[in-house]
């Protein structure tokens, strides 16, 4: 089993940055692709922006477009979500996750991934 800790939440202001961290186990890492989720209170647990298992491609959301960062390090088994101009709508749990296989494609659907961590608050104030 693969193991995902997420790590770099808390409270920033609007307008502020602030960079999430997701620590993977195994050895395996640099075959997964990454994926980041987030889930306000009251609603589902949407994407937010994904990476191939090669880091040659990402994804995101339209609501974090221009905004938000995803990148990897496979030599720190570690992905990452810079997050900038951050805003009230931010606010909510992230999530990491990881999806074993190769595979040539980012899922977008939380159905898509195999592991997931215990997620992070980021709360943006307003």
């Amino acid at each position: 089993q693969v193991q995902l800790v997420e790590s770099g939440g808390g409270l920033v202001q609007a307008g502020g940055s602030l960079r999430l961290s997701c620590a993977a186990s195994g050895r395996t890492f640099s075959t997964y692709a990454m994926g980041w989720f987030r889930q306000a209170p009251g609603k589902g647990r949407d994407f937010v922006a994904g990476i191939s298992w090669d880091g040659g491609s990402t994804y995101y959301a339209d609501s974090v477009k221009g905004r938000f960062t995803i990148s990897r390090d496979n030599a720190k088994n570690t992905v990452y979500l810079q997050m900038n101009s951050l805003k009230a709508e931010d606010t909510a749990v992230y999530y990491c996750a990881a999806v074993r296989g190769r595979i040539s494609y980012i899922p977008l659907s939380a159905g898509g991934y195999d592991y997931w961590g215990q997620g992070t608050q980021l709360t943006v104030s307003s």
